[in-house]
């Protein structure tokens, strides 16, 4: 196969992880290879149910629309099969209550819509539609510990029982092909150190978010109101953060986020007066009147991760990564399925590019260009908050005049419906960031006026 992905793909494929990535990698591979074997180290719930293998699986989770159109490209019909599960269908900025910069936004139209459902249900359907398929196979409780081949070439994988301990014998599974989706905590240097490859460079930025979340029963009747959610967000001024979003079946999450050495309680009652801390009390007045349905969960894993593997070093052919094991994104963003998504679909049409025969390195290239415009505004924003660190945390020659730029697409995105309809496009990945640049959006920006906001939250639409 040399170092070919495409056309006489690999017979059998591996791929680490049924994270979401994972599930989705898969079914595209499924259409060259004549089996894909997918290798999960916990057990997948029978139902709708969360999974260990998901630590923030508990939090707040939104499928943006980048996210929504990828997921009909490669399972048709799965929003709507979504929808018909009941997740709630959230239209900004006409259905939230939104503060950000020291502004409420206008409840103009919508033009975006995100979905809010939880996230094991979505898990649960995209496992149903992909480990349909006959082609792929699922290998569950089972840890993967290395890598076969040599630095040139993967030749396969090293599995063990899960809880087996460290002396209980190692299987080999030979595979042409091997695509690491195990998350953020991915041991894949470890693998790769293992066959005499080289790890590729890790990209870091941290700004120490923490967030805390607790499921409540929406309150009967919210007077005067008829937003579906609220939105406090964060920014270098006001670090503290706070958002109400329905599941549906009448639960909310609330998730409420600080910065280190500040992090949001865990204890039940702290964790409402937390709320308190946020510049308006419209977040703390909701949950006065709402009725608590689970314990408060914490997370504390919110560093921007990205894995250049597209630079120069000693890889192996026939190892990709994806997912988090490439690209990791401080969940707060709410990219992270999105991205998910995103990059299976570079991954399919990488490997019927007819241009070019796929190789490894090119292909790993695609994966994380995928990736690039979620890192762009993660870690672009992320930079600018208080005791940020990382390596990527240090600012570029072009970030103080697209900052200017950009502090002034913020300033007119609450007001003006020309700024905030690309601005959402953007950050919801429809669009791309030089969609603010548009002629349109420019003159808007540089020589419109900052439109007026509402004063008070605005607790019905315009």
């Amino acid at each position: 196969m040399a170092d070919e992905l495409g056309g006489r793909v690999a017979r059998h494929a591996v791929v680490i992880g049924g994270s979401l990535a994972g599930l989705l990698a898969a079914r595209v591979l499924a259409e060259h290879a004549e089996r894909v074997t997918v290798v999960e180290r916990d057990r997948f719930p029978e139902g709708q149910e969360a999974r260990p293998g998901v630590p923030q699986g508990r939090h707040l989770h939104v499928l943006i629309a980048g996210g929504q159109q990828a997921l009909d490209e490669l399972l048709p019909g799965f929003m709507a099969e979504l929808g018909e599960l009941g997740a709630p269908k959230v239209g900004v900025p006409e259905d939230m209550v939104q503060w950000q910069n020291g502004q409420w936004f206008r409840r103009t139209p919508a033009t975006a819509h995100f979905y809010t459902g939880p996230r094991p249900q979505l898990e649960w359907l995209v496992r149903q539609r992909v480990l349909a398929d006959p082609r792929i196979e699922l290998v569950e409780g089972t840890e993967t510990v290395g890598l076969t081949g040599d630095s040139s070439r993967v030749r396969g994988v090293r599995l063990r029982e899960r809880g087996a301990g460290a002396d209980k014998e190692t299987r080999t599974l030979e595979a042409d092909l091997v695509v690491d989706a195990s998350g953020r905590s991915t041991k894949a240097a470890d693998w790769l150190a293992g066959i005499g490859a080289e790890a590729p460079h890790e990209e870091t930025l941290d700004t120490g978010l923490a967030y805390a979340t607790r499921v409540y029963r929406s309150p009967a009747d919210v007077p005067g109101t008829d937003a579906i959610g609220y939105y406090v967000v964060p920014s270098p001024d006001q670090v503290y953060g706070g958002v109400v979003l329905p599941l549906g079946d009448g639960r909310h999450l609330v998730t409420l986020s600080g910065l280190r050495g500040d992090e949001p309680p865990t204890d039940e009652g702290a964790f409402e007066d937390y709320a308190k801390r946020l510049p308006h009390p419209v977040v703390s007045d909701w949950l006065a009147r709402a009725e608590p349905d689970s314990p408060v969960y914490g997370f504390r894993k919110t560093s921007n991760i990205r894995r250049r593997y597209d630079r120069p070093g000693r890889r192996p052919a026939g190892f990709l990564a994806t997912g988090d094991a490439l690209c990791a994104f401080n969940p707060i963003y709410g990219q992270g399925m999105a991205v998910a998504a995103l990059t299976a679909v570079a991954l399919r049409r990488a490997l019927t590019d007819p241009k070019r025969t796929p190789t490894t390195r090119q292909v790993q290239r695609a994966l994380l260009d995928a990736s690039k415009q979620a890192w762009d505004i993660s870690a672009g924003a992320d930079k600018k908050m208080p005791g940020a660190t990382g390596d990527a945390a240090r600012p570029g020659p072009a970030d103080k005049a697209v900052g200017w730029y950009l502090r002034r697409v913020q300033e007119r995105a609450a007001g003006d419906p020309v700024v905030g309809a690309p601005f959402r496009a953007a950050l919801t990945l429809t669009a791309p960031l030089t969609a603010l640049f548009a002629p349109s959006v420019a003159r808007a920006v540089l020589f419109g006026p900052v439109h007026g906001t509402p004063a008070e939250p605005p607790l019905s639409r315009n």
